[in-house]
């Protein structure tokens, strides 16, 4: 075994499919990157059982899929069992990964299952700081619009569609997370990286780490295959070099000169993103996307790549972009309430906050927007406070949240409050609100009729605009 960190064996490498996991049990199977897998393998008709505490809204579909939900964890969990897949939340302490050790039974990152599925199809595998989750989601629903019947798994919810599905055709499509470095277990066709920015340095310690990661996962791509790199984005666009000089088969885009698949004429309103595409200086057409954000016309520039490399014609590229549904939790409306919309958005990293911020700002236009915001983790809170004051003094009011950061302890001085005091904004305009259920009335005590209140952060946020909308 290498001493190298980035030097990650995978299933893959040995030939390892699904159907040789056997009897699988999948650890926290309610959470989206879990539940996502487990559907794809229970949609492979493979025997699968899942535990799960918490009630989460999917799990009644995948017990129509067949799957065995234990709500408990529990060692007989285990009886019968030839493999158990677990999460980075569920380490070797964990009740079931330790006798599943104890018994001999094998034990199997989330990831390593993932690449396990992903054994002889043609896979494309999107990873990136952020933008990754939506960027999946365009090229899944871009291929199944062109009846090629993907495989797909991701970190989101489909909107009108799932987290994961095992499809007929030959491709295979996933979200790979950078956080833990298990991006490095797979080995793709297509690979796609949407940005490399400052994050996830718990685990790396400094950019130059983190850079070195994306990169072991770019020369983990197939040879002869194709590596989708942003051309906007310092990190990528280095790397892109870099990876081109030595021969590697590369397509940068963005609305950058120079991009291989670069995108203009920009137009954003409520009802979506209108933009020109030029691929190679040849003009592709004018495209539309029905949810607005500059940014996500910037996702979808590296499905339009990867849909040229995998022969679809310019239009049937279009008219699958043109039917993508969206994610929830990006951008997602959730309703109205005495004359403003509440919307949820997933941003917690600065970059991205910045463009969900603006995007919402011309969609509330004339009116405000209100942004709710429950930081993430810790150690992120604290290190990108300036970078996520920055994006909130954007809005034009803002209710700060205490710190989401599960098994963490916030430093004194270090909270919520203190976020919220480096946000640019007047004290009238801005609002700490540590308590959950006093956020409803401080969001009404902000927000008049016309404007658009938007909940964004951490995943337990998601559930906040049901009590607004009360």
């Amino acid at each position: 075994m290498s001493d190298d960190p980035n030097d990650l064996t995978s299933p893959i490498d040995e030939g390892i499919t699904a159907e040789d996991l056997g009897r699988t049990l999948f650890i926290g199977v309610g959470g989206v990157g879990m539940n996502g897998l487990t559907r794809l393998y229970a949609t492979r008709g493979l025997p699968v059982s899942g535990s799960e505490l918490k009630d989460w809204p999917s799990l009644p579909e995948l017990e129509r899929l067949g799957v065995t939900l234990h709500r408990e964890h529990v060692v007989a969990n285990l009886d019968g069992i030839d493999t158990v897949v677990r999460s980075t939340a569920h380490n070797d302490e964990h009740l079931e990964v330790a006798e599943a050790r104890r018994r001999g039974i094998r034990v199997y990152h989330r990831s390593e299952a993932l690449a396990a599925a992903m054994t002889g199809r043609r896979s494309i595998v999107v990873t990136g700081t952020h933008g990754k989750t939506t960027t999946t989601a365009i090229i899944s629903q871009m291929l199944a619009h062109a009846g090629l019947d993907p495989s797909y798994v991701n970190g989101g919810e489909n909107i009108g569609a799932h987290t994961g599905a095992h499809g007929t055709g030959e491709y295979f499509v996933a979200e790979a997370d950078e956080s833990d470095r298990s991006f490095l277990r797979f080995r793709p066709e297509i690979g796609i990286v949407t940005n490399i920015d400052v994050d996830h340095l718990n685990t790396y310690g400094d950019m130059e780490s983190l850079t070195e990661a994306f990169e072991r996962f770019c020369r983990n791509t197939d040879k002869d295959g194709l590596l989708v790199l942003c051309a906007d984005n310092p990190g990528t666009l280095a790397l892109a070099k870099k990876l081109r000089a030595e021969g590697r088969t590369v397509a940068t885009y963005g609305f950058s000169d120079g991009a291989d698949i670069q995108l203009g004429e920009v137009e954003s309103t409520k009802d979506g993103v209108d933009y020109t595409v030029l691929a190679h200086n040849q003009l592709l057409g004018r495209f539309h996307l029905p949810m607005p954000g500059k940014h996500i016309a910037l996702n979808s520039a590296a499905a339009i790549a990867t849909g040229l490399y995998v022969g679809l014609e310019p239009d049937a590229i279009a008219a699958g972009i043109a039917a993508f549904g969206g994610v929830k939790r990006r951008f997602e409306k959730r309703g109205e309430k005495d004359g403003y919309a509440v919307f949820d958005e997933y941003a917690y990293h600065p970059t991205a906050m910045t463009e969900a911020i603006k995007t919402l700002k011309e969609v509330a236009a004339p009116g405000k927007l209100i942004v709710v915001f429950m930081p993430y983790r810790v150690y992120r809170t604290i290190e990108m406070r300036e970078g996520i004051a920055e994006a909130l003094s954007l809005a034009d009011k803002a209710v700060v949240m205490e710190i989401f950061g599960p098994g963490e302890t916030v430093p004194e001085g270090q909270g919520g409050q203190a976020l919220l005091d480096a946000v640019d904004l007047s004290d009238a305009d801005k609002a700490f609100v540590p308590e959950w259920d006093d956020v409803p009335a401080a969001v009404k005590a902000l927000a008049a009729e016309g404007d658009v209140v938007v909940t964004m952060g951490a995943p337990p946020v998601q559930l906040m605009p049901d009590d607004l909308l009360r």
